[in-house]
């Protein structure tokens, strides 16, 4: 694969890059599904690991217990959550891995960073801790438990920026989800779609486009060429994936 440009010897590019965690910079999300769906199941409701990916991918688990207990029509057990992350946090320090390449187009990074995610600071504590990447953040690591909406709402992106100092319109967002995707859109910053996840089915570039990603990529070490185009960013033949 040829050498990308340096971002800082390209044009005018954002001022903040904002990363979704699970599915961007750990390679977590099948492993997530996977488990969501095991201790669903085992608490009566009955659903495959796919099912979870369409419906909850890029939500909070806080969103998605709120939808599963109106369809059963009863609260699930007062311990789910518990069941659920201590299995998905075991699973996660036995086998979690880092995006293939994340270290590296991280550190070809010009721009200041950030973590604004779905999940909970706890899980990030441990998925980004055992990949070798939280200390590249902290402690700029936002939580949709720190907004009053999760994500499609804008509300956890344009509380990062916020945070962070930096306007809206000079961010972009990196993400896998649907839903990340439209909460970006409607915080009215440029989102850039990862379609190279292990969770990611053939076709999800086009799934990401249609979500209104301005670009789609599938290896990390594209994304920095990516980031310096900022606002202006073009899907370039080489980003595209089905």
């Amino acid at each position: 694969m040829a050498s990308l440009p340096d971002p800082r010897d390209m044009g005018p590019g954002p001022d903040l890059v904002i990363f979704d965690c699970d599915g961007v910079l750990v390679d977590s999300e099948v492993i997530s599904c996977s488990v969501h769906a095991e201790v669903l199941t085992r608490n009566g409701y009955p659903i495959t690991s796919e099912q979870v990916f369409d419906r909850f991918l890029g939500r909070s688990a806080r969103q998605a217990i709120i939808e599963v207990e109106t369809e059963l029509g009863r609260r699930l057990p007062d311990d789910f959550d518990m069941q659920l992350k201590r299995q998905i946090f075991s699973t996660f320090r036995e086998s979690l891995t880092p995006t293939p390449h994340i270290h590296e187009a991280l550190a070809a990074l010009a721009q200041p960073v950030c973590v604004a995610s779905s999940g909970s600071h706890e899980r990030m504590r441990i998925s980004l801790g055992c990949t070798g990447l939280y200390d590249h953040f902290a402690p700029n690591i936002f939580s949709s438990s720190e907004v009053r909406n999760g994500k499609p709402a804008p509300d956890l992106f344009l509380f990062a920026a916020e945070r962070m100092g930096i306007a809206p319109t000079r961010c972009v967002v990196v993400e896998d989800s649907v839903s990340g995707i439209a909460g970006g859109i409607a915080a009215g910053m440029t989102v850039l779609g990862y379609c190279g996840g292990s969770h990611c089915r053939p076709g999800y570039a086009d799934v990401l486009r249609r979500a209104g990603a301005t670009a789609t990529f599938s290896d990390m070490r594209q994304l920095p060429g990516l980031i310096a185009l900022g606002p202006a960013a073009t899907m370039p033949e080489s980003a595209a994936s089905s």
